[in-house]
């Protein structure tokens, strides 16, 4: 069975980090509400001086119906021209995969996927 979706975000000033958590499969109403809170939340800050943490240990494997999301979500990340981003995850290759070639098609030079 599928986890629910959720997420948090969180602005660390000290660190010049955004840290976020990504859990499960979103419905594309949580989608949408991640998006608003997003950009509230970057709203906030410089990008450019701060890197982007992603946490993707608890994110179920993408389904193609939410690919188009993700893109926007990883188009969202492009635009805020963050200094870097990171998306980590537990030793799993093909959430890997879609994490990079999304990263990939949405233009995101500066991401790179860990596992951790």
């Amino acid at each position: 069975m599928e986890m629910a979706g959720s997420y948090s975000i969180k602005v660390n000033q000290a660190q010049q980090t955004i840290d976020m958590e990504v859990k499960g499969s979103f419905t594309p109403e949580q989608a949408e509400a991640f998006h608003r809170d997003y950009t509230t939340k970057v709203g906030s800050i410089e990008p450019g001086k701060y890197t982007l943490n992603v946490d993707c240990t608890s994110m179920n494997i993408i389904t193609q119906d939410m690919v188009p999301k993700l893109e926007h979500s990883f188009g969202l990340y492009k635009e805020s021209a963050f200094n870097k981003i990171v998306f980590s995850i537990k030793e799993n290759p093909i959430v890997k995969m879609q994490l990079n070639r999304i990263a990939r098609n949405a233009g995101l030079t500066n991401a790179e996927v860990v596992n951790i």
